[in-house]
């Protein structure tokens, strides 16, 4: 039987780790791909010194897009605000493990997207209050 995507892509989308609201999120952004309606919401708690303490996500998406964001959301706790900001899409779809079609590969990349606006909404807030 061939399995269509990776153990990551199915394990992640079976049980999608830190899923559901964050309540007291430092930063939040919503990803949409208006090409097949995938929505993904990420929310990050920093800490004092600039550090993820917590990070969890909400989707209306697709199986790739949900393993993706449970994946970016573990491995950011810990991760500086600023490393976390220079994720890249390929380290996103690295995280799946391989096996996205090229037409699907937004779809891994969006809760990367949806993190990085949400770290610049922070640096625009504390430049916009004299941040050098």
């Amino acid at each position: 039987m061939t399995v269509p995507y990776s153990t990551a892509i199915a394990e992640h989308f079976r049980r999608p780790r830190n899923y559901g609201p964050l309540p007291n999120a430092t930063a939040n952004a919503e990803g949409v791909n208006p090409l097949c309606g995938d929505r993904v919401r990420v929310a990050i708690l920093v800490d004092a010194d600039g550090a993820i303490a917590d990070a969890r996500f909400t989707a209306n998406a697709c199986a790739i897009c949900v393993a993706s964001a449970s994946l970016l959301t573990e491995r950011l706790r810990g991760m500086s605000r600023d490393d976390a900001s220079r994720l890249t899409d390929e380290d996103a779809l690295m995280m799946l493990g391989g096996g996205v079609p090229a037409a699907r590969k937004r779809c891994g990349t969006l809760p990367v997207e949806a993190l990085r606006r949400a770290v610049r909404s922070l640096d625009q807030a504390e430049d916009g209050r004299g941040r050098a």
